[in-house]
Formats: structure tokens, C-alpha cells, sequence
């Protein structure tokens, strides 16, 4: 069986590492290149579906983690993790329509939808290391 008790950290190594690379991508495409913007967004996406794939393994095998804080932390624990799901499941979609309409060039349809990807997907993946940090390291 293999071990899964290190994924949590590596999930959350993940989504730190999208986050960069997602913030990488917007400022070379602000600067106007288009080649570096569109490395750092596949390496942002492949990033972010290697976490899918280690998030999904961890919690098959050992399911939820039940957050043991009280008081305030309780409420602001909550606070972060309930926008984070709700946007985690919209992501993925909003990710893919993105990526299909980057790489065929379909520039106007493709910035129209990334000014709301990026935010959104930026915030899961803040918010997936800060959830890690209050479930596992608190």
C-alpha cells in the first residue's frame, strides 16, 4: 500500500508552486510575452493537475481530516474553507475553457475568461495552502 501520511504537505507544496507560476505567467503576459506567458500557465496547469491527482489518492485512502480548532480559529478556518471548495470546484472548467482558447488563439475569448480564472484559480491555491496550514500544522 503506499504510504500517503506525506501527500498533505506535498499538496500543499503544489498549490504554492501553481500560485507562482500562475503569478509569473500574468506578468509576462503583461509585459507581452506571449511564449513565456503561455510555459508558465501549462506549467501552472500541469502543476495544479499533479495536485488533483495526489489530493484525490490522499483523501481515497484516508479520507477527511476533521479540523479540531475552537473559538475564533474555528470560524475563520470556515471562513477560508468554504469559499476555497466552492471555487475549487469551479476552477477545473473555468481552467480548461481558458487553457483550449490560449492555445488556439483565440485571444479576445481567451483574456475575457482569464480575468476571471486567474483570480479565482489564484485564490484556491492560496487558500489550499493556508487550509493545509490550519488542518496540519496548527
Amino acid at each position: 500500500m503506499l504510504d500517503v501520511s506525506m501527500l498533505p504537505a506535498v499538496n500543499a507544496t503544489l498549490n504554492a508552486v501553481a500560485g507562482v507560476l500562475l503569478v509569473l505567467g500574468y506578468l509576462q503576459i503583461r509585459r507581452g510575452h506571449i511564449d513565456a506567458h503561455r510555459r508558465f500557465m501549462l506549467a501552472a496547469f500541469l502543476t495544479s493537475a499533479l495536485f488533483l491527482v495526489s489530493y484525490v489518492t490522499y483523501h481515497a485512502q484516508v479520507g477527511s481530516r476533521p479540523f479540531t480548532g475552537e473559538g475564533l480559529i474555528r470560524i475563520v478556518y470556515f471562513s477560508v474553507l468554504i469559499p476555497h471548495v466552492i471555487l475549487a470546484a469551479l476552477i477545473l472548467p473555468l481552467a480548461l475553457i481558458t487553457l483550449r482558447r490560449g492555445l488556439r488563439r483565440d485571444d479576445v475569448k481567451h483574456r475575457a475568461i482569464a480575468r476571471w480564472t486567474l483570480p479565482i484559480w489564484l485564490f484556491v491555491s492560496v487558500t489550499g495552502v493556508v487550509v493545509y496550514w490550519m488542518l496540519y500544522q496548527m
